[in-house]
């Protein structure tokens, strides 16, 4: 499952986090570095779901 969750979170980052824990702060943040970002926002959706 985790590794479909890192390929939904390459392909579009606020997604696969949200799956991962659904509406909170890291949501947001995700949101806005993918904004900032789309590599940002790849590189933390990825830390998040390997690091749960």
């Amino acid at each position: 499952m985790d590794l479909l969750r890192i390929l939904i979170a390459i392909i579009l980052p606020p997604l696969g986090v949200f799956l991962q824990v659904g509406l909170s702060k890291t949501l947001l943040l995700n949101i806005i570095l993918t904004l900032l970002g789309y590599i940002p926002g790849i590189v933390h959706a990825v830390w998040v779901i390997a690091k749960r």
